[in-house]
This record gives structure tokens, C-alpha cells and sequence, in this order.
């Protein structure tokens, strides 16, 4: 438990209402519309003139992106879009995250006037340089190379980091360590193939010296290397986890909380997908949040703006979810220092 399309012509334009039911106007329509030297009445012409405006979306897993999804639908809404006036379309990867790119390339083909993505923005990025692209929430995307700077954007490429700087990495260790007591060698589980761990894991071993932590760094590039990382964990000493956010994760969730159950390490994730799967912690932007706000950045591209002047904006709302069914299981006890700062509790 968890407290706390209308009908269209071939070229794809919308039928004016009183088009809906056939495919030519009435005779008497005819003759106004050739007496008057095809000057369109007022009505005829805003429906004529009307259109759905095409928004793509890269996304994950389809289930867990489904609250994220609505998040942007009411961020559309709140901006005076409605449901009509907008098609999106989705493509999911699901447990391929290298179907990303391919399925990057067949949004890009479908012409829309604006991609949205997290965890394809990479493979997105790829596929275009001249569609603009909007993130949500995809970590940091200066040390990514998606953007020249927060301010000044340049490129196709805007939207909203997933990161203030690398403090959720200190955090989620504080954390850690807080409820774990007598914590002192924590794992951290990174993908060297992704260009943001690499810093994430420099901040991570700063923090580590500051709380008086040894870091166990253990990597894994793709899904099969999954199973290996776990398997050093323990033998090494690893009294608890940190899972970095990457996407090969994200895909492998139910695996990585899985195999973390398994090896008994308490583990703390990036997402509250993870928590909801059964981890034991998730510290990091609120994700609705972040797609919400994101449908601001189609908005004024909808309107003309260009994403090479649109800063990147950092997020303002942070989630701590913990899973006390876990606890439970693990045979822990989480402090209540900080239960009483938590978000959401599952049980």
C-alpha cells in the first residue's frame, strides 16, 4: 500500500466540422466559395487553418512512464492545450535500451515539431540536429555533451537537467550510511560508458571521505555485466549499495532490485520506480515534476521559440521514498531522522 485522432484528410489536416460526414462540400457551399473567388468564410477557414499539433516521446518502460506521462498531459492542459489539439507519439524500448536510436530515427520520421525524452535523449540527439528536442529530467546534460551550457543551450536541445550539480550523490550516501548503521565500506554501482558517472563517482568518493566511507566502485556497461557486478559486491565487503542513474539500470530495474535482495545489500536508487519495485530507498528528482514542466518548453517551441535560447532549468522538487516492506525483510530499521523527512512511504 502507498501512504500518504478527429477524423482527417489524406494530407493529415483536420475536416471542418461540417465536413465530417463527406468528402465534398454541399453544392450550395460550392458556388459561395466560387462566387466569392475562393474567399473562405470565417468559419470554414479557422477549421481549414486548424491542425493537431505532433509532439514525440522517447521514452523506457510503458508502465512505469505512465504517470509521468499524464504529469505532461496536465502540464499541456494547464497551458491551455487540449487533448484534441495535440498527437503524441510514443515509442517504448522496453527491456531493449538499444532499440533507442533505432526507434529515435523513426519518430524523426514521422516529422513532429518536437521530441521529448529523458533517457533518449542520446539516441534522439543523434537522430536529428534539427528537431528540437526538450529533456526531462536527463541528468547532466552539459557533462553529456547535449548542451554547450545551462544558460546558453546552442543546438536543438533544451529542457530541464536531471541534477543540481552531483549533491544527490552525497545525499543518497548520507543517507545510506544513516540508515545502515555501522556502515562502513558502501558500493557504488556506476556505468563507465555513460559520460556523467564519471563525475558522479568523483563526487561520490569526496562525499564517501567526508562521512568517513570507504566507496567500492563496481561497474557494468551493459545488461549482462549486471550479474557480475553483484557478485564482487559481497566478497569485497559491501555493507550497502548506490545505484547511479543510467539507463542500462532503468531498463534492468526489477534485475538490480532483485539481485540486490538477493545478495541482502540495502540499496539506495535514483528513481521511485526502483523504491516501487522493491528497494529499499529512492533519493532524486521528482520526475512528475520534471515532465510537467517540461510541456512548458513544447509550449514556447510550439510558439516559435528556439531551443538554443531556452536555458536549461535544474530541478526544484526532491523525492525520498522508502520501502519499509524491504526494511522489513532486510531485518532493518529505518531511523525515524529520517522517516520523518520522507516523501512517501511504502508498506
Amino acid at each position: 500500500m502507498i501512504l500518504k485522432r478527429p477524423n482527417k484528410l489524406p494530407n493529415g489536416s483536420r475536416l471542418s466540422p461540417g465536413l465530417r460526414n463527406s468528402e465534398e462540400p454541399a453544392p450550395t457551399r460550392r458556388l459561395i466559395l466560387a462566387a466569392t473567388g475562393a474567399v473562405l468564410l470565417p468559419g470554414v477557414a479557422g477549421a481549414q487553418s486548424a491542425r493537431r499539433r505532433r509532439i514525440a516521446i522517447l521514452a523506457v518502460e510503458q508502465r512505469s512512464f505512465a504517470p509521468y506521462l499524464a504529469a505532461f498531459r496536465e502540464g499541456l492542459r494547464a497551458l491551455d492545450y487540449r487533448d484534441e489539439d495535440i498527437e503524441i507519439e510514443i515509442r517504448y524500448s522496453g527491456e531493449h535500451a538499444e532499440r533507442l536510436p533505432e526507434l529515435a530515427v523513426e519518430l524523426v520520421g514521422l516529422a513532429p515539431e518536437v521530441i521529448v525524452a529523458a533517457a533518449g535523449v542520446p539516441a534522439a540527439k543523434q537522430a536529428t540536429a534539427t528537431i528540437p528536442i526538450v529533456m526531462a529530467g536527463a541528468g547532466d546534460p552539459v557533462a553529456a555533451g547535449f548542451v554547450a551550457s545551462l544558460a546558453r543551450p546552442g543546438g536543438n536541445i533544451t529542457g530541464l537537467s536531471g541534477v543540481v550539480s552531483y549533491e544527490i550523490v552525497g545525499k543518497s550516501l548520507q543517507l545510506l550510511k544513516t540508515a545502515i548503521l555501522g556502515a562502513k565500506r558502501i558500493a557504488y554501482l556506476s556505468n563507465p560508458g555513460n559520460p556523467q558517472q564519471a563525475s558522479q563517482l568523483q563526487v561520490a568518493r569526496q562525499a564517501a571521505h567526508a562521512l568517513n566511507i570507504e566507496l567500492l566502485p563496481v561497474e557494468a556497461r551493459t545488461p549482462d555485466e549486471i550479474n557480475g557486478a553483484f557478485a564482487v559486491m559481497t566478497p569485497q565487503g559491501a555493507d550497502a549499495l548506490v545505484v547511479g542513474g543510467d539507463v542500462v539500470f532503468n531498463v534492468e530495474m526489477s534485475r538490480v532490485v532483485g539481485l540486490a535482495a538477493r545478495h541482502k545489500l540495502p540499496a539506495i536508487y535514483p528513481g521511485r520506480d526502483f523504491a516501487e519495485a522493491g528497494g529499499l530507498m529512492s533519493y532524486g528528482s521528482n520526475l512528475k515534476d520534471l515532465w510537467r514542466r517540461a510541456a512548458t518548453y513544447v509550449d514556447k517551441i510550439l510558439k516559435g521559440a528556439k531551443p538554443a535560447d531556452l536555458p536549461v532549468e535544474q530541478p526544484t522538487k526532491f523525492e525520498l521514498v522508502v520501502n519499509l516492506k524491504t526494511a522489513q525483510a532486510l531485518g532493518l530499521t529505518i531511523p525515524q531522522s529520517i522517516l520523518v523527512g520522507v516523501d512517501e512511504v511504502i508498506e
